[in-house]
């Protein structure tokens, strides 16, 4: 059983009780997820099964694009509307000066990960240490947020924004800080992925559906095949069988194509590797063929 299950992440849920469940429907141990979504939050969430795990490395890179919504004159702890509030403002912002604020949030920048956070410092996870009150100094990180647009403008200073980001942006870090940046303080009230890299919400599935399609034996028919992550990519065939014994070797092949990034093919149509061709030469980037 191979391929990638697009899940519509229900909230309440971590992205690890996704994998968990659908370890125990699947009866497949191989299965991990690419790119971790918060409880709160819903939406696409990619999960990979059996030999396409060696993917979720790619997918975990692509930008993802998110719908979240920002409640000002709110700070808490977490930075988002469900931590313990710290401070409480009264809020004047018009909608002209959140989308002036905006403009500065937009590009490459530095962000800092939030304490609530899986990122790693000195071998302990950022949360474990918040639990227990402790709050450390963590390095900024580079992101890009590639577009950042005002979709709806509530009362009570709510505003719904659509996001378009890179790995590893924080979104409640990037509420806080807008926030932050308008003087009033603000948390992430909500938050929906709607796409990570080529997957799109259309695509996305049920955990229950999941289930039924597992109980009547078709949990096959939920899954892509993994050459779908790969799609920005041209797609070429190592048709002799001299080029597929090379690839499925782990070795390379020449070839007369220009250089870049591939999707390569076995004569029979099946999807070998991610490959990369220098100076005529096509080598692996990653294997994805069924070892037998």
């Amino acid at each position: 059983m191979n391929g990638i299950i697009i899940i519509d992440k229900p909230a309440g849920w971590t992205s690890h009780d996704v994998v968990g469940k659908l370890r125990g429907l699947l009866h497949e141990r191989r299965i991990g997820h690419g790119g971790t979504l918060d409880p709160m939050a819903t939406g696409v969430l990619p999960v990979f099964v059996g030999r396409a795990t060696r993917a979720v490395e790619f997918c975990e890179n692509y930008e993802k694009e998110y719908i979240a919504g920002i409640k000002l004159g709110i700070t808490t702890d977490t930075q988002d509307i469900t931590g313990n509030i710290l401070k409480e403002m009264p809020v004047d912002v018009s909608k002209e000066a959140l989308l002036e604020v905006l403009e500065q949030f937009k590009g490459e920048q530095e962000q800092i990960p939030p304490m609530y956070s899986a990122v790693k410092v000195g071998g302990k996870k950022l949360y474990e240490l918040a639990r227990k009150g402790k709050e450390i100094e963590r390095k900024p990180r580079k992101i890009e947020i590639k577009k950042l647009e005002l979709i709806e403008a509530g009362n009570g200073g709510e505003f719904l924004l659509d996001i378009i980001c890179s790995k590893g942006t924080y979104i409640r870090t990037l509420c806080s800080d807008i926030g932050d940046a308008l003087g009033c303080g603000g948390v992430m009230s909500s938050l929906r992925r709607v796409r990570a890299g080529a997957f799109e919400l259309e695509s996305a599935i049920s955990m229950e559906y999941v289930g039924k399609m597992a109980q009547e034996g078709k949990a096959e028919e939920t899954m892509l095949p993994v050459d779908r992550l790969f799609v920005k990519y041209p797609a070429t065939s190592a048709e002799k069988p001299e080029e597929e014994k090379a690839v499925l070797n782990g070795g390379g092949y020449k070839t007369s194509l220009p250089d870049g990034t591939y999707r390569v093919y076995g004569k029979d149509g099946s999807f070998l590797m991610l490959g990369q061709c220098q100076g005529g030469i096509m080598e692996t980037i990653k294997s994805f063929f069924e070892v037998k």
